[in-house]
């Protein structure tokens, strides 16, 4: 690996690949633009390197299609160990709900100009969810409830509160990635209600307002309309959940954003 010294900017990335040319190329690419970069050779490896601490990335690029520990399961497993935004990478045709499961996907061959791109649009997206402006939906926590618990009760109580709604909120996401996998709408909604409650109480507005968005049904099924040219035709599944990707990379965001908001708040 090259030694080049990563720019402090830049997002931590965790590479995934059984092969060693596509390997080694996406890693001097990202070493040479400045990224700092931890490889593994295939999927439990990646997992070892997590669960060990070796490493906090950012972002994740695996393939999805290597031998052993691979696919969902393989997300799963990495989902439950860190917040990184999950890119998917593969050379071949890969089932939707492998797609679906990640944030984003690159099919290979691709060019060092795409894996920058992708990665680029990364840091915009990132940039854009930890500028706190006027709009009420950017705010992460609400400065007037954050105020009032803090004149209320010890500061390592108030930290203990927003400790505990960052582990609920992990917790929730784990449950809505299963409910959106299993299709499973009333389940989003009532987890929706859930986070909706929790966070609008301790003023955790970004993560509130997502949950409210949730409840209301933005992943509702579709609603069937018969093929009148095809009357034969079979039913088209209803879930339909279109949306889910991306509510569930601002959930995590809003994750990243209240544990940010932490650090500075309650430095030590």
């Amino acid at each position: 690996m090259l030694g080049f010294p990563a720019q402090r900017n830049l997002p931590t990335v965790l590479l995934i690949d059984d092969d060693l040319i596509s390997r080694e190329v996406m890693a001097t690419v990202l070493t040479m633009s400045g990224y700092s970069v931890h490889t593994a050779v295939g999927g439990q490896e990646s997992i070892d390197l997590l669960s060990a601490g070796e490493c906090l990335p950012e972002v994740v690029l695996m393939d999805v299609q290597m031998p052993g520990l691979n696919g969902t399961r393989l997300i799963s497993q990495l989902r439950a160990r860190t917040r990184a935004t999950l890119y998917g990478i593969s050379g071949s045709k890969v089932p939707d709900d492998v797609v679906a499961a990640c944030d984003g996907f690159l099919q290979k061959p691709f060019s060092p100009d795409d894996l920058q791109k992708l990665l680029k649009q990364h840091e915009a997206k990132i940039a854009a969810l930890s500028d706190v402006g006027s709009d009420p939906g950017s705010v992460v926590v609400d400065a007037s409830t954050l105020a009032k618990l803090r004149e209320i009760m010890p500061e390592s109580a108030v930290r203990q509160i927003y400790d505990c709604v960052v582990a609920d909120l992990v917790r929730r996401l784990g449950a809505l990635d299963v409910a959106i996998a299993n299709g499973d709408a009333a389940s989003v909604r009532a987890i929706g209600h859930a986070i909706k409650g929790g966070c609008g109480m301790a003023g955790a507005l970004q993560a509130s307002r997502l949950g409210a968005l949730l409840e209301a049904g933005i992943l509702e099924p579709t609603p069937y309309r018969p093929n009148t040219q095809n009357p034969t035709a079979p039913e088209p599944n209803g879930n339909h959940l279109d949306n889910r990707s991306t509510v569930l990379r601002d959930l995590r965001a809003a994750v990243r954003n209240l544990e940010r908001m932490l650090e500075t708040e309650f430095a030590a």
